[in-house]
């Protein structure tokens, strides 16, 4: 089985990781992270990916997220999706999310690990990621709320 970790290079985000891997430890499950990288610099700027005046190459922004997962989880499988706005109406969130649930529902992972700075909130905003993700009955969540120990 796998443990899927959306990670966006968040502290939040580092913190699932290793909770994940302290889990797939325990459980003989091996974690699988995905960062899923919207084609849109304003959104990579807004996530802290590329500096405000940098400009954007998404396998720049890839390569830094997979360096960074590395050095939290050197043992974890790494994946990464480049996702454009496939419809006049999405959003580089909303492309975010159909792509976590596409992989989810390809990799059928046991638990999927979300650490953002939104989820786990009792009401649900739209910039979560975390909401849609963990409406999924196929898996389990684990809800990372606060970057503390992996203990």
């Amino acid at each position: 089985m796998t443990l899927l970790v959306p990670f966006d290079g968040s502290t939040l985000s580092e913190t699932a990781l290793r909770k994940a891997v302290a889990y797939g430890e325990f459980v003989g499950e091996e974690p699988l992270v995905l960062s899923v990288v919207p084609d849109d610099g304003d959104y990579a700027r807004e996530r802290g990916w590329i500096d405000p005046h940098e400009g954007f190459d998404p396998e720049v922004v890839v390569r830094k997220l997979r360096r960074a997962a590395t050095d939290c989880a050197p043992e974890a499988r790494f994946r990464a999706e480049v996702v454009a706005a496939a419809e006049p109406t999405a959003t580089p969130h909303t492309e975010v999310i159909r792509t976590i649930l596409s992989v989810a529902a390809s990799v059928e992972p046991s638990v999927v690990f979300l650490g953002s700075e939104n989820v786990g909130r009792v009401t649900g905003e739209l910039s979560s990621v975390g909401d849609p993700v963990a409406a999924g009955h196929r898996y389990d969540v684990y809800v990372v709320r606060t970057a503390g120990s992996t203990a």
